[in-house]
């Protein structure tokens, strides 16, 4: 058996010609969505990460302005920097690229942003309204990045029993709030397991559907999936690999050669989630459009 591969980079190629189609309509009101990007110091992964956003940005007709600080910039800055993109009302999503430098309070930030500009959905009043199943807000860009790739891939989640691994507030608390939901492509039995969690492969070889998201490379094996569950990798790893023409190769959290072999769908990496964060990213800026036009 060798596992269906779910396509991100297709996925997400669907879903930002959806936004590009939202953006022109926006456009033709005379209104241009606008993102602005924050990006403190001089990370060169961040700055890849900024550069990815701002290039699709642009490309499904919105304006991106990026804002790059010193890494020396104080808390009392950044706030003030926010502040003013706050009550700017051209801007409508407000993204701050984490990590920001040791000396910066990154929860302190988010809490700063206003609400109504967080397409990062970060924010503790988005987190609350997703977790209480409000749907006209943002969604968090990679668990709503996942949840578009099941949907898309012809995957219900309603009655399976699906096990999240990882509990960051990033990814793995709030994709086991949104499978878990009472809606239309949830309605899963969900278990959440982490790096505390005795034994954590008598769950997952139960599992109907693995979202791992722990970031450790290549954690999840073969011998703990399934026949036939549906696999969700999210994460991103550099590991050393002298025969690489960069000396590294960038896997997963999962062991892809063993439990593709063992999975029925499966997504790669690269190319499965993280195409698809960004363009999350991109619907978000576009429902802040719509929170700014309605007044919310």
């Amino acid at each position: 058996m060798s596992a269906a591969i779910i396509d991100g980079k297709a996925i997400a190629a669907q879903v930002n010609q959806e936004t590009a189609a939202a953006v022109a309509a926006w456009k033709a009101k005379g209104i241009t969505p606008v993102l602005v990007v924050v990006l403190v110091g001089d990370d060169p992964a961040s700055q890849i990460y900024v550069r990815n956003k701002t290039r699709t940005c642009r490309e499904l007709g919105m304006e991106s302005r990026q804002i790059v600080l010193p890494a020396q910039t104080t808390q009392s800055e950044l706030l003030a920097l926010i502040g003013e993109l706050n009550a700017d009302p051209e801007v409508h999503g407000i993204l701050v690229q984490f990590p920001l430098p040791a000396h910066l309070d990154e929860q302190a930030v988010i809490h700063a942003i206003s609400p109504k500009k967080d397409v990062d959905c970060f924010h503790p009043e988005n987190v609350g309204n997703l977790l209480i199943g409000e749907t006209e807000g943002f969604s968090p860009c990679t668990p709503r990045g996942v949840m578009e790739l099941l949907a898309r891939s012809g995957f219900d989640p309603a009655g399976k029993f699906a096990v999240v691994i990882g509990r960051s507030n990033i990814v793995g608390k709030p994709i086991t709030a949104m499978l878990m939901q009472k809606a239309k492509g949830a309605n899963a039995t969900v278990c959440c397991v982490h790096s505390g969690t005795p034994d954590l492969a008598q769950y997952t070889r139960q599992a109907d559907l693995i979202v791992c998201a722990i970031g450790k490379p290549e954690f999840l094996r073969g011998d703990m999936v399934k026949p036939g569950a549906v696999v969700i990798d999210v994460g991103i790893n550099r590991v050393d690999d002298p025969a690489a023409p960069k000396g590294y190769r960038v896997v997963g959290d999962v062991d892809y050669d063993e439990v593709s072999q063992v999975a029925s769908l499966i997504t790669p990496v690269p190319g499965g989630v993280g195409p698809m964060t960004i363009a999350m990213l991109m619907r978000n800026t576009v429902t802040a459009v719509q929170l700014a036009a309605d007044g919310k």
